[in-house]
C-alpha cells in the first residue's frame, strides 16, 4: 500500500517538478545520513512566482542553525538581503558536517537559542517536538506543494516541514555512453547495464575512459555505497513488508544482498581503480567523472554544481537507476527524499516566533531570495519557489512522469549509523582485497547482523 500511495503521489505532482540542484563542493563534505526519508517524494507542483514588494518589517530576530555546510555562504547572503529590506536581524549558524545533532544540543541550552532548526524524522520528532512550534495553518505550511515533507508527534503537531529533498543514483556521461557505440537510453536493467560496463571496461585504452569511477572506501566516499548503493536492499525490502518499514525495522531479512553484491561487483571490477586499493582511499572520484575518464559516477543531484563548473554539460548527463537484477526494475526510478526539515522553537520569544515565519515565508515566494535558495539546495517544495534547471532532477522527473516507481530513502533508518558503517566499511575492504564467498558472508553480516545490533543499542 505504501509503495502504491506513494507512486500515485508521485504521478500526480511530477509534472509540476522544477528541477534543481542543491550546491555540494566534492563529494568528501556530503554528510551521511541519519534521518528517515518520508514514504514519498513526489514532484511538487510549481508556479510562476509572482512580483513581490519589499519583506514587510517586524520586529524580533531569527535564528536559523543550518544543516548544510554547502549551503553556508549563500543562507548568509540571503539573511543579509533581508536585513536589507526589513531590518530584522538574520543570523545563520552552520553545524559541522555530521555534527549537527550535538551542535543542536549546545546551542539550545543557550540564552538566545535557535529560532529555527532541523527535526528531520520521527526520531528527531520525539528528541525534540517539545521545543517544535505547531506549524498547522501558518504561511510557511500554506506554501508547500504537497504534503509529502511533514512530521507529526503523537498528538497530531506539526512538528517540522521539508525545505528541499534530492536524488541519486548512478551518473552517466551520455556523451562517452555513445562514443561507446550505444544509444543515451541502452541501459534499462541490470542485463544491459552490465553488458555495457563490461564491454567499455574492455576496450577502456581504446576508448580513452572506463565504465566507473573509483569507489574509494575511506569516510569521504564509502557513504556512497555503504549508506546510499545498499538502499536497494532496504527499498525492496520495504516493498515485500510496508507494514515493517512505517519505522525502523528491528530486523533485515537481507532478501537482496545478493542484487546488491552483483551491482558492487560491477562496479568495482568495471572501474580505474583495482578493488583492492580502495581501502586507502584518497581517490577524487568528481574528478574522474569531470576529466572524461570514466562514464559512470555513482552520486547524486548535489554533484551538479561542481560539475558544471568544471565543463560539463546539461545535456550530457543524466541519472539512471540502481538497476541490480530485481524482477520489473525496467519500472524503477532513482532514489529521492529528504532529511531537510525545518522546525521554529516554539520557546523563543514570541516576537523572535513571529520574524522567524514572517522570514520564511518570505525565503520561499520572494523571487530574489528563492532563486537564491533553490542554487543551493535543490527542488523547493513550495508553490512559488524558483525554478532550476538540474539534470538529475529532470531525469528522476522523467522516470516519474513515464510511471515508475520512486526508490525512498529507506537507508535513513540505519540504526547508529556511524558504528552501523564503520563495521560494514571494515568487511568491505576484507571482501575487496579477497572478494571470496566466505569473505562476501561478512559483509552480509555487518549490514544484516549488524543492523539488529545496533538497533539494540539505539533502542534497548
Amino acid at each position: 500500500m505504501k509503495k502504491t500511495i506513494a507512486m500515485l503521489l508521485a504521478v500526480v505532482m511530477v509534472l509540476g517538478l522544477c528541477a534543481c540542484g542543491s550546491k555540494a563542493p566534492a563529494e568528501t563534505t556530503k554528510a551521511p545520513e541519519t534521518t528517515a526519508a518520508p514514504e514519498t517524494t513526489a514532484a511538487p507542483e510549481t508556479t510562476a512566482a509572482p512580483e513581490t514588494t519589499a519583506a514587510p518589517t517586524a520586529s524580533g530576530s531569527v535564528y536559523w542553525l543550518n544543516f548544510k555546510p554547502e549551503s553556508d555562504e549563500a543562507l548568509k547572503e540571503i539573511a543579509a538581503l533581508y536585513t536589507q529590506k526589513t531590518g530584522v536581524p538574520v543570523e545563520i549558524v552552520t553545524a559541522a558536517a555530521g555534527t549537527y545533532n550535538e551542535t543542536l544540543t549546545a546551542e539550545m541550552d543557550k540564552s538566545n537559542p535557535p529560532t529555527m532548526f532541523v527535526v528531520g524524522n520521527q526520531a528527531a520528532v520525539d528528541t525534540w517536538g517539545e521545543y517544535c512550534l505547531d506549524l498547522t495553518g501558518t504561511d510557511i505550511a500554506n506554501e508547500l506543494s504537497t504534503d509529502a515533507y511533514m512530521l507529526y508527534d503523537n498528538d497530531g503537531k506539526l512538528c517540522s516541514i521539508g525545505y528541499c529533498y534530492e536524488c541519486y543514483g548512478i551518473i552517466v556521461n551520455t556523451a562517452l555512453l555513445e562514443k561507446a557505440g550505444y544509444a543515451r537510453d541502452y541501459i534499462k536493467n541490470f542485463a544491459t547495464l552490465k553488458e555495457v560496463a563490461e564491454d567499455v571496461h574492455a576496450r577502456a585504452d581504446e576508448l580513452g575512459f572506463d565504465a566507473f569511477t573509483s569507489a574509494g572506501m575511506d569516510g569521504g566516499s564509502s557513504w556512497r555505497f555503504t549508506g546510499h548503493l545498499i538502499n536497494l536492499e532496504y527499498y525492496y525490502e520495504s516493498v515485500d513488508d510496508p507494514a515493517a518499514w512505517t519505522s525502523c525495522p528491528a530486523e533485515l531479512t537481507g532478501k537482496y544482498m545478493d542484487n546488491y553484491r552483483a551491482l558492487y561487483d560491477l562496479m568495482v571490477v568495471n572501474s580505474l581503480t583495482d578493488r583492492a586499493d580502495l581501502a586507502n582511499g584518497g581517490f577524487d572520484a568528481n574528478a574522474e567523472f569531470a576529466d572524461g575518464k570514466a562514464m559512470f559516477y555513482v552520486n547524486g543531484n548535489w554533484e551538479w554544481s561542481s560539475l558544471q563548473e568544471k565543463g560539463m554539460k546539461a545535456e550530457d548527463l543524466t541519472m539512471i537507476p540502481y538497476y541490480c537484477g530485481v524482477e520489473g526494475e525496467e519500472k524503477a526510478g532513482v532514489n529521492c527524499g529528504t532529511e531537510n526539515y525545518w522546525a521554529v522553537n516554539a520557546e523563543a520569544k514570541e516576537e523572535d516566533i513571529q520574524a522567524t515565519l514572517a522570514f520564511m515565508k518570505w525565503l520561499v515566494t520572494d523571487p530574489e531570495a528563492s532563486e537564491k535558495a533553490v542554487a543551493t539546495f535543490g527542488v523547493m517544495p513550495y508553490k512559488q519557489a524558483a525554478e532550476s534547471a538540474n539534470p538529475f532532477f529532470a531525469g528522476a522527473n522523467a522516470y516519474l512522469a513515464n510511471g515508475c516507481y520512486n526508490m525512498w530513502w529507506a537507508t535513513n533508518y540505519q540504526p547508529n549509523v556511524d558504528a552501523y558503517r564503520a563495521a560494514v566499511v571494515s568487511a568491505m575492504n576484507q571482501y575487496n582485497a579477497d572478494p571470496t564467498d566466505a569473505n562476501w558472508e561478512q559483509v552480509v553480516t555487518a549490514f544484516i547482523n549488524g543492523w539488529a545490533v545496533q538497533y539494540q543499542a539505539a533502542n534497548g
